[in-house]
């Protein structure tokens, strides 16, 4: 089967699994919501920090200098820090989110974009190699879950319909495909930057985990089980493993 179309059916997984996910999420009660949705955070918790550590540095450390591999994730962390900064990045997890004037615009760009960059990723996992393509995805679609929880509340709150949510977030999630389409069709020329995708990869996942995800739940905001949380996360990269690149 050709690159190419494993690379487009993993970042439809990575973009709309989680999407197809959460949009499930809006059947349940809000109190429901409120119990999983954080166990979720947990989880794709370990999966990221799983797929970051297990898989994808120890792939691009065989083919590149360890010294410019950490230098290119260095890079790609400060990246994310600043692109943070200028747009809004980061996103809510919960029921809860604080709308504000033009947040629904903000939302579906931003989502777009990181959709994008998503996908691209994937894109730079497949040509590697596709089991390392497929656990990218898990990892992608797994922190795009509570993401969209979060989305949906805020395009709800901002006087959306259901229908127009699902409709413009699903839009939005075919932006991974673009991104993964970049990726397949532009690193054959280049080869040498796959290695450099990956680290890119790496610095997404651990940015968004450490300076998103793992925040939350140190606050408690999130999960108030601190048992629970540390199995969930185990869990999540217990999935890695199972993967087979532990």
């Amino acid at each position: 089967m050709p690159l190419s179309v494993i690379a487009i059916g993993l970042s439809l997984l990575g973009g709309l699994g989680g999407l197809t996910v959460a949009a499930t999420f809006l059947l349940f009660p809000a109190s429901t919501r409120k119990q999983l949705v954080p166990w979720l955070v947990s989880y794709a918790v370990g999966v990221m920090l799983g797929v970051t550590l297990l898989a994808i540095l120890p792939q691009a450390v065989e083919t590149l200098p360890p010294v410019q591999v950490f230098a290119t994730l260095l890079g790609g962390i400060l990246f994310f820090f600043v692109l943070e900064k200028l747009v809004v990045w980061r996103h809510c997890h919960t029921d809860d989110c604080e709308v504000h004037e033009h947040a629904a615009s903000m939302v579906l760009i931003g989502d777009t974009f990181h959709n994008f960059v998503d996908g691209a990723l994937i894109g730079a996992a497949v040509m590697t190699s596709v089991p390392l393509g497929i656990s990218t995805a898990i990892a992608v679609a797994a922190h795009e879950i509570p993401q969209e929880v979060g989305d949906f509340a805020i395009l709800l709150h901002s006087g959306y319909g259901r229908g127009r949510a699902l409709l413009l977030n699903g839009l939005s999630g075919l932006a991974s495909t673009a991104g993964a389409l970049v990726a397949v069709f532009a690193l054959p020329y280049v080869p040498s930057l796959v290695p450099y995708a990956l680290s890119i990869a790496a610095a997404s996942f651990l940015y968004v985990s450490m300076a998103d995800l793992i925040p939350g739940l140190h606050r408690n905001r999130l999960e108030l089980n601190p048992i629970r949380q540390v199995v969930l996360v185990g869990l999540g990269i217990a999935t890695i493993v199972a993967l087979g690149h532990a």
